[in-house]
């Protein structure tokens, strides 16, 4: 798979999608998120993909890779879970929850819903998402393993009761 910004390959799993599809196609994005690689990731997005996070516009791959790598030096050892909520032919909606801490060692909590929309070729041409933190203390933390990809066995979001 080639991650130059300026190529837009396809990335499967295609619309339209299916229920086994939606949650394969979650957990390669969750995956990725996990990983951190900036680029990489902006590579599972059209060249001209439109983003709202938060109050955050943004459009473009490379404001993708900006936005990201801000977001990492400011959400520390984030560890992220994605879960289905719903899914139509070219459109996926998501809840997550991620866990991270500042630079002062407080930890967060952050839920959060994204509506996204693909193209044919199975990137995504826009997404938009609503988040909101909750101060927790460590020992409130659930996600407990090393950086990287979460595990296959460890709990998803309603296991967890998120």
């Amino acid at each position: 798979m080639n991650f130059d910004l300026s190529v837009e390959d396809v990335r499967e799993p295609l619309p339209p999608f299916t229920r086994d599809t939606a949650i394969k196609k979650i957990r390669l994005a969750e995956d990725a998120w996990n990983l951190k690689n900036a680029e990489k990731i902006a590579t599972a997005y059209s060249l001209d993909s439109r983003w709202r996070n938060r109050d955050v516009f943004l459009q473009g791959r490379d404001d993708i890779v900006t936005f990201l790598q801000g977001k990492w030096r400011k959400e520390l050892d984030y560890r992220l879970i994605k879960e289905l909520w719903s899914f139509s032919e070219y459109r996926i909606a998501v809840r997550y929850v991620y866990e991270w801490h500042d630079e002062n060692g407080q930890w967060f909590r952050s839920h959060g819903n994204e509506n996204w929309e693909f193209n044919d070729r199975g990137l995504m041409a826009q997404r938009h998402a609503s988040i909101n933190d909750v101060a927790i203390a460590e020992s409130d933390r659930k996600f407990h393993w090393s950086l990287g990809r979460r595990p296959d066995d460890h709990p998803e979001l309603s296991e967890l009761g998120l």
